[in-house]
């Protein structure tokens, strides 16, 4: 689960760079958890894998935030 958790990740990240699409992020993050649950249960290895999709994840949820408060505080001046 945490390999998987990684290559959402991975593919969140090359969405937001090409399209600008970072939903995947939310998936990444989700099976990061799992995997971190897993892994403390069946104490199995890949601790490091999980945590690092973890923090791809919310940092494309965070830069997906931030830049849509961004374009929010731009355009909400301009009259349609």
């Amino acid at each position: 689960m945490a390999i998987t958790s990684l290559i959402l990740a991975a593919v969140a990240a090359v969405g937001t760079a090409l399209m600008s699409v970072g939903v995947m992020a939310v998936f990444a993050v989700g099976a990061g958890h799992v995997a971190l649950n897993q892994i403390g249960r069946r104490r199995e290895k890949g601790r490091g894998l999980a945590i690092a999709a973890l923090a791809v994840g919310y940092s494309i949820a965070v830069l997906g935030l931030v830049s849509t408060v961004y374009f929010m505080a731009i355009f909400a001046d301009r009259p349609m």
